[in-house]
């Protein structure tokens, strides 16, 4: 045998075998359903040129596969030109999501420009507690005839 198809055949042996930090990808999850929100000023908003910028309250009440409570802060700055805004906030979500009980926190940060609004909200790396230890993801929001419902999409490690 030639010394090309040797090193060929010797490859393809070495390919087939499994690498010893080959793992299976995780599994995308989804969960979804209604959320509640109560948004409290923290202080008094501070005005500035062509923008105001104020500290809120979170509260919030998740139903569905995500049974729970999620509390935190926001920062907004709102434009004197309607629909124009930004936020940022971090969330710390505790309860129950499909049948496993712990915690996670969410990093927000959001944008509105002529009424039309983009957000990005990601579980924070390594924020799991309890049996959601290892989770990651992101999470949407939507508001449909008045009412705020939420989608994630997640994994989780363990």
């Amino acid at each position: 045998m030639s010394m090309i198809h040797s090193s060929a055949a010797a490859l393809s042996l070495l390919a087939a075998l499994p690498t010893a930090s080959a793992q299976a990808a995780p599994v995308l999850l989804h969960a979804s359903g209604p959320f509640e929100i109560t948004i409290i000023p923290a202080g008094t908003p501070e005005k500035e040129g062509r923008t105001a910028t104020a500290r809120m309250a979170l509260d919030k009440r998740y139903a569905g596969e995500l049974a729970a409570s999620g509390e935190g802060t926001m920062l907004t700055a709102v434009s004197d030109v309607k629909g124009s805004a930004a936020y940022v906030a971090i969330e710390r979500v505790s309860g129950t999501l499909a049948g496993r009980t712990g915690s996670f926190v969410l990093q927000h940060a959001g944008t509105m420009r002529g009424g039309t609004s983009q957000a990005t909200i990601t579980i924070v790396p390594d924020s799991g507690t309890g049996e959601l230890s290892g989770i990651s993801g992101s999470l949407a929001l939507s508001v449909v005839d008045g009412k705020h419902f939420y989608a994630l999409e997640y994994t989780l490690d363990n």
